[in-house]
């Protein structure tokens, strides 16, 4: 760095931060800062930001920051010389005042440049704009970062003063402000600036302790403070340290990143302890006390080789004594009522079996347009049945797709899974076994809301994939019934996820059954759905299937060109898609592709202009030119060869049959008018291009590949 340069560290210290915002604050705070320092002239070419996120404090530290901005020529347009100067070639007034209101009125008219030429000539007034000074751009780049943070919920506080009143996540208590060793002078928040910061509450060496520079704020605060200040860091020191522990007892930690995030942000010096609780409560279904240990104590459940939970957990202190037995039989103790309330609601919902709670359904409203949960479950119920029936599956199956739908709901109105909505599904699945039921059953209850989300696992057998598609059919068409379409960025209702999750379930479980006649079985209970709703209702399911296909890294081209056909079996959709990928790769698919489109574009105004349609046959006997027989002959040859292997579902194949057409397209374009003025020839002619269009789109509209 130049003697101008040095590092500037921004710290402010509040009180504890929301832990699930932490990082996300950290990060924003950084960026800002930079920004800001950026726009103002005031940093280097290799200027670096880090940012620094504790449970009490943000801060920036940004590398290669001029004291002072350079100064930079600006040139002001003034006026039409025909304006500005009067037939002596003194200012008018109009100019006169101009310069005045630019603090200029002294710059005499000889100092003034002129730009253009004839009547676009113009005066300007070129100047020297001075740098901002290292003051002013932190000042504004700490209000910037301020105003920009994406606080979750502002609260108010009064200042010190007891009178003034500021807003912020979190009452602040410090502000550091260096460049170099240097303090810069600053505000924010009603603080003013200094060089001392606190450590950790309890294991600080000293406090205050003071910054003597910028690049030494990490260390000072780690040496002195006892607190790891970087976010990554100390996620880093989480993960390790769960790893070593779980390690040393031969099992594992159970992955859960947003819970790593979280207890890194509880915790300034992270220090992991191992605890247990009683073997009893093993007998609870696992879902059951792993939830309860990570939503509500923030713990780290560990797992035997085999993937079964055991009686022994993580615990991140943010205290490292020398003796840590009280803080592990604290946490102990604390842990043992949460099980036990656990432990409490599973002995008490198997006493009621899933049956005797579908009444109790139909007291729970499950939308003010679309009646209860109850009537929502015979509607999921008929539409299982009706897909199944479709799908001519046999008695046995359809009656357990009957009774999955009809209990896939009843949990909801179990202790546990009020206590624990996360549980939905799950806990159905476990009770349903013990009232009886075939596993098979048990399964499709547990899996009826998969996927939840995006790379979730679909459920494990084709009953639960049927109550699953019926659950999420019956969603979206009832909610589209009852006008709650997504707008925007809002989607209360998830209605784009169901979309999605009906998409993968046809698409992945490879179920013989059509996308339109899903949603039509589906539209069947919801009368309002006809219609422009229906239609409406189609495009947003195809809107989800066009980004799915994309983030499936397809191309825009492939997409466009493999749904313009609209297929209505999901499962052939990403053959079809590899097909037409592959198709592109042979030296014969530029040229068809073109073709094609021009094909379509003589067939589209043959129709304007009310020729007989394009389907009509060919006459061989009106073939006169040697380019259309071939072309007929060639065509004759490829259409039983590529609409075999089309419907053998062996798409790639059929395209790359394709490609024994570029030779007699070719010559037919090329020797062959179309548009003759003999009808009979130009109908005879207009055939034969709407069979090769038809032989050429069968697997996908190859026009949307022509560029």
């Amino acid at each position: 760095m130049s003697a101008s340069e040095a590092s500037l560290l921004i710290e402010l210290r509040v009180e504890e931060l929301p832990p699930k915002a932490l990082r996300r604050l950290g990060d924003a705070f950084a960026q800002a800062v930079h920004a800001s320092l950026k726009q103002s002239g005031l940093l280097g070419d290799q200027a670096q930001a880090t940012a620094f996120a504790t449970p009490r404090r943000l801060a920036a530290h940004v590398t290669h920051v001029h004291a002072q901005a350079a100064d930079k020529a600006v040139e002001h347009k003034l006026m039409p010389v025909s304006v500005a100067l009067d037939a002596q070639g003194g200012p008018t007034p109009a100019l006169q005042k101009k310069l005045a209101a630019l603090g200029a009125a002294a710059v005499p008219v000889a100092a003034l440049a002129r730009r253009g030429e004839g009547k676009a000539e113009a005066l300007v007034w070129q100047t020297t704009q001075r740098g901002a000074s290292l003051a002013q751009g932190v000042q504004v780049a700490l209000d910037a970062a301020l105003a920009s943070l994406p606080i979750p919920k502002v609260m108010s506080y009064q200042l010190a003063d007891g009178w003034t009143s500021v807003s912020f996540v979190r009452p602040a208590h410090g502000l550091v402000v260096l460049h170099g060793s240097d303090v810069v002078p600053a505000q924010a928040l009603g603080l003013v600036a200094d060089r001392q910061t606190q450590g950790h509450r309890f294991e600080a060496s000293i406090n205050p302790i003071p910054v003597e520079s910028a690049n030494q704020y990490a260390d000072t605060l780690t040496r002195l403070g006892a607190v790891v200040p970087g976010f990554a860091q100390r996620r880093a020191s989480v993960e390790q340290q769960l790893q070593q522990a779980a390690q040393a007892l031969g099992l594992n930690v159970i992955d859960d990143d947003a819970l790593l995030d979280e207890v890194t942000a509880l915790v300034e010096r992270p220090n992991v302890l191992t605890c247990r609780f009683e073997p009893a409560f093993l007998a609870v279904p696992p879902e059951c006390l792993i939830l309860t240990m990570k939503a509500n104590q923030k713990y780290f459940p560990l797992l035997d080789a085999q993937g079964q939970l055991t009686n022994t957990f993580l615990v991140v202190s943010n205290i490292a004594p020398a003796d840590p037995r009280r803080i592990i039989e604290g946490n102990e103790r604390v842990v043992r009522p949460r099980l036990a309330d656990a432990k409490f609601f599973f002995d008490k919902d198997r006493k009621t079996s899933l049956e005797s709670r579908l009444p109790m359904l139909d007291k729970v409203v499950y939308h003010a347009k679309l009646g209860s949960i109850g009537d929502r479950v015979r509607r999921v119920t008929d539409l299982a049945l009706a897909l199944a029936t479709a799908m001519a599956w046999p008695e046995d199956d359809k009656q357990k797709v009957r009774a999955a739908a009809q209990l896939a709901k009843a949990d909801l109105v179990t202790d546990m899974v009020g206590e624990f909505p996360e549980l939905q599904g799950i806990m159905g699945g476990y009770y349903a076994r013990n009232d009886g039921h075939d596993g098979i059953v048990a399964q499709a209850i547990e899996d009826h809301y998969k996927p939840r989300f995006a790379g979730d696992a679909l459920p494990r057998h084709a009953v639960g994939v049927v109550v699953a598609l019926a659950d999420k059919l019956e969603t979206l068409v009832g909610l589209f019934a009852a006008g709650e379409r997504p707008s925007g960025d809002k989607d209360p209702f998830a209605l784009r996820r169901q979309a999605l999750g009906v998409i993968r379930l046809l698409m992945e479980s490879g179920l013989p059954i059509e996308l339109s006649q899903a949603l039509s079985k589906a539209a069947a209970g919801h009368p309002a759905v006809q219609g422009a709703a229906m239609v409406e209702l189609r495009a947003f399911v195809g809107e989800r299937l066009a980004g799915l296909l994309r983030d499936m890294q397809f191309s825009t081209q492939e997409v466009d060109s493999v749904l313009s056909l609209d297929p209505q079996r999901m499962a052939d959709v990403p053959k079809r898609l590899e097909a037409v990928r592959a198709f592109a790769q042979l030296s014969e698919a530029a040229s068809l592709a073109a073709a094609n489109k021009r094909v379509g574009n003589i067939l589209k105004k043959s129709e304007a202009a009310i020729d007989p349609p394009a389907s009509a046959p060919v006459n061989p006997n009106l073939l006169q030119e040697a380019a259309e027989q071939h072309l007929h002959g060639a065509l004759a040859n490829v259409k039983p060869l590529a609409l075999g292997l089309l419907q053998n579902g062996e798409y790639a194949a059929s395209l790359r049959e394709l490609a024994a057409l570029k030779g007699p397209v070719d010559a037919f374009f090329e020797q062959v008018m179309v548009n003759v003025d003999d009808v009979a020839l130009r109908q005879n002619r207009l055939a034969l291009l709407g069979d090769l269009h038809r032989t050429m789109n069968q697997v996908a509209d190859l026009a949307k590949l022509a560029s």
